[in-house]
């Protein structure tokens, strides 16, 4: 088991660093996201941006993923391949971006709706932010591991809406996934795992009115809702801190 820690003020300004290409690329793309642009012509420019700061996708080293970044097109709602599909007025969809640069990764996402103001879609996407932020505030150290499975699902409940089981958050820094390998989006009593200053997670909530689950597309890749439903996920990358 290797999980990253943050310990000294080099790893903190390096992982500060990549943290802060990520979020520019994903907001970069998230202006560019509306109707008419093809999903690669999005991931194109996340690529570009990528380039431009000398960072590199993590995914594409790590895992051969066919795109730079995941663009997921709901009822998909991860690894999305970005392609030729041209983006329409009020699509719900999801981009991943995570990256590397100098030997440290930061992993970030978002939803959003292109163009367009759903009102049931924009409720599911302040639900899911909502509950990000919850969770965050209970990644302390000293605090068990799970008590920030317990607040995402909490949350998701008291705002009507389920948790993906079958995805989770995960520790991140020297590599893209590292320990602790699952953060649930749901409570397991049975985790007993505590955490400690300077550790490195990545935390993604995922909300579907649906029942939960997801399921593998034909392209080995794609992650869907077994029923097809909506789902949203936020992403951040935070160092764990005593307050």
């Amino acid at each position: 088991r290797i999980d990253m820690t943050a310990d000294s003020e080099k790893d903190i300004k390096y992982l500060k660093a990549i943290g802060r290409v990520v979020a520019q690329a994903l907001k970069k793309m998230m202006k560019e996201a509306r109707p008419g642009i093809t999903t690669a012509e999005l991931d194109d420019i996340g690529k570009e941006f990528l380039e431009k700061e000398g960072a590199t996708s993590a995914p594409r080293a790590m895992y051969k993923f066919p795109g730079a970044t995941c663009i997921s097109i709901s009822p998909v709602i991860a690894h999305g391949i970005p392609n030729e599909h041209v983006l329409s007025e009020g699509e719900l969809i999801h981009i991943d971006v995570s990256a590397e640069l100098d030997g440290y990764y930061a992993d970030t996402g978002a939803s959003m709706v292109v163009a367009k103001h759903e009102r049931h879609l924009e409720k599911l996407l302040e639900a899911t932010k909502a509950t990000l932020k919850k969770a965050l505030h209970a990644a302390k150290a000293g605090s068990p591991l799970n008590g920030i499975s317990r607040a995402v699902q909490n949350e998701a409940r008291k705002r009507g809406y389920n948790v993906i089981y079958d995805l989770t958050g995960h520790g991140i820094g020297r590599k893209l996934h590292e320990a602790p390998n699952e953060i649930l989006n749901c409570y397991d009593a049975r985790d007993r795992r505590m955490l400690s200053e300077g550790l490195v997670l990545a935390i993604e909530p995922f909300l579907t009115p649906g029942i939960g689950r997801v399921t593998q597309e034909r392209d080995g890749w794609s992650l869907r809702t077994v029923d097809k439903t909506i789902a949203a996920q936020f992403e951040h990358t935070i160092i764990v801190t005593k307050n």
